[in-house]
């Protein structure tokens, strides 16, 4: 029984990636609004239906990638290491990424992502799009912050500044590499943006998260 449910998964997340990979195929070859649902159903050979039943809208064929990264930031405030400040470990991870180019970090000059690129931040209903999962991404960072008994409204506030400037960065990172700098030209600058962008962070958020969590009750 576990199989074979094992085996209807696989088969979902294949015609998943399919669905998604056709769509991008014909999104770059013809423009993102020349192509219509329709369009990558016939492609991909399943129904409009079939193809509204993994994918919400037309814009999440090419957004849906960003799912996996809506916990990172959650997950990375979760396990930082003991003692660390959550500003601190997003900064970690952030500068980490920045050295391995991951493609998130907007510092990456592959061909592919570059083309993936400048057809996200070329088309205005992707761009708009894109804020949905940023705030599932602010949702799950702020409910990290939460169960350290940080306030609600402080945990929201930290998670949208936090998210935002990875946001921020990766575009002006992206903006370095159209701009014709190669990835490994670009990386000084990215660094001292990132520097810059999470010390003006940390001045505030970390205070700010330390001194929210409440104290005992009195007569407690």
């Amino acid at each position: 029984m576990e199989n074979t449910k094992g085996l209807r998964e696989s088969k979902k997340l294949r015609t998943r990636h399919q669905l998604a990979a056709t769509a991008l195929e014909l999104f770059l070859e013809r423009g993102f609004d020349a192509v219509s649902v329709a369009d990558v159903a016939a492609a991909a050979e399943v129904s409009k239906p079939t193809l509204f039943r993994y994918f919400p809208s037309k814009e999440d064929l090419v957004l849906d990638r960003f799912a996996d990264h809506q916990d990172e930031a959650a997950r990375v405030v979760r396990d930082r290491a003991a003692g660390q400040t959550p500003v601190a470990a997003v900064r970690a991870h952030f500068l980490a990424a920045l050295a391995e180019r991951d493609p998130i970090t907007g510092l990456c000059d592959h061909p592919n992502v570059l083309a993936f690129q400048r057809l996200l931040y070329g088309t205005a209903s992707l761009e708009s799009r894109l804020a949905h999962y940023a705030a599932r991404e602010v949702e799950l960072l702020a409910a990290v912050l939460e169960a350290e008994a940080v306030d609600p409204l402080s945990a929201r506030l930290a998670a949208g500044y936090l998210v935002a400037a990875r946001q921020e960065l990766g575009r002006e990172n992206f903006r370095r590499i159209e701009a014709g700098r190669s990835a490994d030209e670009a990386h000084p600058a990215a660094v001292a943006d990132a520097e810059r962008a999470f010390a003006l962070l940390s001045d505030g958020l970390d205070r700010a998260l330390s001194g929210s969590r409440p104290g005992p009750v009195a007569g407690g």
